[in-house]
């Protein structure tokens, strides 16, 4: 069994890696040509800058999923994380503490492992194509703060869940889901007050009138928003972004400072009303349904497996605990959705589709949205030129060459 689930686990590796030089090689043969999408938008200069920026990052993307996953097949096949829950045993006889550090451990050692491909690509990728603004000090305060945040949440979290395990042996898989779910929209609600001011600085929009008139687009939609932002996001990087942030009565919309300044009014208009498109399809909530509905037939699933005696040996082990047939289960579920990947992007960007056709009945301008698109290719080097297969298989976007064809048709016709 451990042969086989290996060999799998290794085919769809390859197959990932695969998908990865097919985009590379054909972006290096097709991204001399500046689609005819863009026009004057985008010179020859900045294609190959784009280029580039898109080969360095993919480069660098391959060399972390391969360390990544020797990692994963030393840990699991290698019989490192028998090691590891021996160790974590001998820390604890208590089933909730001995999870709470078992998952910790974890959680840290992916921190330490990614620290030096977050500094390759921040210090030198960003940095050589003018987006970085981070200094080592900011850095490393951000590194902290998040590991603090993860620490915490993630421990109330699993001590939760393992004390259902624990003190509810036949439904804990049921009870745990739901204090998930809770869980998750807790966040939703505090993250917006507790958790993003760590991070970024908010202050209302300076533009004078930019505020009013996003309320008013809000008003033609039939939203609320508590609140209109701008964040210092220029102390970090020069990529430009907007989101909505909360769930209620606490939705806000924030708006990246490098936003403000490369768009105008309208485009920024546009992208918002991009975002509402996606309240108004409901598309948040049907992917949180799908999220949950999925979760918890993960959860039944792995109630059923815990006790299987032949658990272990899929990754050649004699036996384990409660924790590390957690893993195996986790890594499992990993090498099922995999095929899936495809079927979810498919999904992803019919919802993207929709939302822009939504933008374009809310603002009666689709060249705003179109241009807002191309400014944020240009800005941050976006891609141009992606394989079709590759598009297929990862993309949660339509490609933005796509994008901005279909939204200067329906500005054609009218």
């Amino acid at each position: 069994m451990k042969i086989i689930v290996l060999i799998v686990y290794l085919l769809f590796l390859g197959f990932s890696l695969w998908l990865k030089w097919l985009n590379i090689t054909y972006l290096k043969e097709q991204g001399q040509q500046v689609p005819p999408e863009f026009g004057k938008a985008i010179d020859s200069d900045t294609l190959r800058k784009a280029t580039s920026y898109t080969v360095e990052n993919s480069r660098l993307a391959v060399m972390t999923t391969i360390f990544n996953n020797i990692l994963v097949v030393v840990v699991l096949f290698g019989g490192i994380i028998e090691i590891y829950d021996v160790w974590i045993a001998s820390l604890s006889q208590s089933f909730v503490l001995a999870g709470v550090l078992f998952v910790l451990g974890l959680l840290y050692g992916e921190i330490i492992f990614s620290i030096p491909f977050s500094l390759y690509k921040n210090f030198s990728i960003e940095n050589r194509y003018g987006f970085n603004t981070l200094t080592g000090k900011l850095w490393l305060t951000d590194l902290i703060k998040s590991t603090v945040v993860s620490t915490l949440l993630l421990s109330i979290i699993v001590a939760a869940a393992l004390f259902l395990v624990q003190y509810t042996p036949q439904w804990w898989w049921l009870w745990v889901w739901l204090v998930f779910l809770l869980f998750s929209i807790f966040l939703m609600y505090i993250s917006p007050y507790l958790i993003e001011p760590l991070f970024f600085k908010f202050e209302p929009v300076q533009t004078e009138g930019l505020e009013e008139e996003i309320r008013a687009l809000m008003k033609k939609a039939g939203l609320k928003v508590s609140s209109v932002f701008q964040v210092d996001a220029s102390r970090r990087s020069r990529h430009a972004n907007a989101y909505f942030s909360g769930i209620g009565r606490v939705k806000r919309i924030v708006l990246f400072d490098t936003l403000l300044e490369t768009m105008s009014r309208g485009e920024i208009l546009a992208v918002l009303a991009h975002e509402v498109g996606h309240w108004k399809k409901k598309h948040v909530l049907k992917r949180i349904i799908f999220t949950e509905v999925v979760a918890l037939g993960a959860l039944f699933v792995a109630y059923k497996l815990l006790n299987w005696p032949g658990l272990p040996g899929v990754i050649g082990l004699k036996g384990g605990s409660f924790y590390v047939r957690l893993a195996i289960l986790g890594f499992l579920g990993s090498l099922i959705m995999f095929p899936f990947t495809p079927a979810l992007s498919l999904l992803s960007r019919k919802h993207e589709w929709q939302a822009d056709s939504y933008a374009c009945e809310l603002s009666g301008k689709p060249l705003d949205l179109a241009d807002a698109l191309i400014k944020l290719s240009r800005e941050n080097l976006a891609n141009l030129h992606p394989h079709p297969l590759y598009a297929a298989f990862y993309y949660s976007h339509p490609p933005v060459v796509q994008r901005i064809s279909k939204l200067q048709d329906q500005a054609a016709s009218g």
